[in-house]
């Protein structure tokens, strides 16, 4: 199992989290600010199965959509969890 780790712009979040969430992955939003200005961004907790992770990583590159040359829209990190309990 992995956690997709993914820092979004505000303004692309919420087509990330309904595209996720239709595709039956399971999202926790975390509100943060970061970037320049302090501009508002969202923090988006995925624990998703190791053969779901290109899946995963593939609808969030769709939703997110291409950059201009520079521009950043999101930056993502996969770590992997030993243990994953819920109670």
């Amino acid at each position: 199992m992995k956690m997709i780790v993914l820092i979004v712009k505000d303004h692309d979040s919420e087509a990330v989290t309904q595209a996720l969430t239709a595709a039956e992955y399971r999202v926790t939003r975390v509100a943060s600010t970061g970037g320049f200005l302090r501009s508002g961004v969202a923090t988006l907790l995925l624990g998703v199965e190791d053969q779901r992770l290109e899946g995963a990583i593939e609808l969030i590159r769709q939703k997110v959509g291409r950059a201009e040359a520079g521009e950043k829209r999101a930056t993502l990190f996969v770590v992997p969890v030993e243990r994953y309990e819920q109670v």
